[in-house]
């Protein structure tokens, strides 16, 4: 089939990570925003447990020493949790992006001239 226009050039490895980046970035906020709210629920359960005991106790105190515990547990998991994720989902993306790159450039050099290309970029390999 004959056009009058010119074929498209190739799409750029930025403008092919653009959607992943977006798809991490929305991922990582459904993360931050589901676990927000189920760190909120387990708070709440919490307190609510410690109202009950303390109506029926009648010891404020000590039990308030216990929530007090679980309270700074539960937030202290869920932010190690997040910041954990966080990272994790950068190297990931990361990885992605240079193993796109490694293809890509493995494509370019091509079989004839691989092992000369390596050996200038990585040296020589010692037997």
């Amino acid at each position: 089939m004959v056009t009058d226009k010119p074929p498209a050039p190739p799409p750029t490895l930025e403008a092919m990570m653009r959607p992943d980046e977006l798809t991490a970035a929305q991922a990582d906020a459904t993360r931050w925003r589901y676990g927000f709210l189920v760190v909120v629920a387990g708070i709440v359960a919490v307190l609510v447990a410690f109202g009950a005991a303390v109506f029926a106790s009648g010891e404020f105190a000590a039990l308030f020493a216990g929530v007090a515990g679980v309270v700074g547990t539960i937030i202290g998991a869920y932010f190690g949790v997040q910041a954990g994720q966080s990272g994790k989902a950068r190297v990931e993306a990361e990885l992605a992006r240079s193993q796109e790159m490694v293809v890509r450039l493995a494509a370019y050099v091509g079989t004839d001239n691989a092992p000369r290309v390596i050996d200038e970029v990585l040296g020589r390999r010692r037997s």
